[in-house]
């Protein structure tokens, strides 16, 4: 009796994992405000507050999604992935996309 209460559990816990897995953030610091609260760059949607901006990682590159960001608010000061900082060359050439 058990077992057939517990299968579907598992089965409804196993299934939601990759959602949850899905959900590396993205942090950024821009060096000025962003002119909107919520906006689209590249493939992401970033909600930002003061110089402070995050996102949800999508199925791209974090150097790709890095510099869309930069060229759509300028240079930034910071980008990390999962809490792991962008290596600061890698920030460089992120930030050599900067309008």
């Amino acid at each position: 009796m058990i077992r057939r209460f517990a299968f579907p559990f598992l089965l409804l816990a196993f299934s939601a994992a990759p959602a949850f897995a899905a959900g590396n953030p993205y942090r950024a610091e821009l060096s000025r405000p962003a002119s909107a609260e919520r906006f689209v760059a590249g493939d992401l949607v970033w909600n930002c507050a003061g110089i402070s901006c995050a996102a949800t990682q999508a199925a791209s590159r974090p150097a790709t999604d890095c510099a869309a960001l930069a060229d759509k608010v300028g240079a930034l000061r910071g980008f990390a992935v999962a809490g792991r900082p962008l290596a600061s060359d890698a920030l460089e050439k992120c930030n050599a996309r900067a309008h």
